[in-house]
């Protein structure tokens, strides 16, 4: 799956507005190597999100960006992600951070596979999953931290066009009580998931879900463009 997806990266439409010409794309650090961002900041949403605006604007980005494969002890902001014997702390998603509102496309047409109100303090909110076909091969992509009215109305395979708006970036009081951003994370396998599918996992299983779970960028191509 991760050669077809590199071979057709052409293809795939942009998941956000963003001109690589004139836009500035933040690259965010949320390892314990960035020491700026602390427990007390993190663990409330408005001065998370304080931080998120300060970033963009002192560095004149339209987006933060970052986050594969990141270990990240954030995530003990909420009880989400606690488990008696290992905690889950790194994420197999790329973030994109920036305004509430902003449009998310479909990268590539596909089928709704499912979608979900995930409404715990530190999980996705608003969810939407879509299920692709590349060369006869399926692949899924997800989308958390959406706005609440971009699932109102949707229907399990209702059909979505290469370029469609989506969804939106949601506001924290649908969209899991973080600041505003994208999740957007590829996966292959769906095996008895529905509306949700870890965004994070156990450092210990960190090979089986990032062989799941390939770079999101694949189909973003946005990185290479983060300073």
């Amino acid at each position: 799956m991760i050669s077809l997806l590199k071979k057709d990266q052409h293809i795939f439409h942009p998941v956000v507005p963003f001109n690589a010409s004139t836009d500035k794309l933040l690259l965010m650090d949320f390892t314990e190597n960035n020491q700026s961002l602390t427990e007390e900041t993190f663990s409330d949403t408005n001065l998370f999100t304080q931080y998120i605006n300060h970033q963009l604007k002192t560095n004149n980005a339209l987006y933060g960006i970052g986050g594969y494969n990141e270990l990240r002890n954030l995530y003990a902001r909420s009880k989400v992600f606690d488990d008696a014997s290992e905690p889950r702390r790194l994420h197999l998603g790329i973030d994109i951070w920036g305004k509430p509102a902003t449009p998310v496309f479909a990268p590539i047409g596909g089928v709704v596979h499912s979608y979900a109100f995930n409404d715990h303090f530190g999980d996705y909110g608003a969810t939407i999953i879509l299920q692709h076909q590349l060369k006869a091969k399926t692949f899924h992509t997800l989308y958390g931290h959406l706005s609440f009215k971009d699932i109102e109305q949707l229907k399990e395979g209702k059909f979505i066009n290469e370029g469609e708006i989506i969804a939106h970036f949601g506001e924290p009081n649908e969209n899991g009580h973080w600041p505003p951003h994208l999740h957007f994370q590829i996966i292959i396998d769906m095996p008895n998931k529905s509306g949700d599918y870890p965004g994070v996992c156990k450092f210990s299983e960190r090979e089986k879900y990032l062989a799941n779970c390939p770079n999101a960028d694949l189909v973003l191509q946005m990185m290479k463009y983060a300073k």
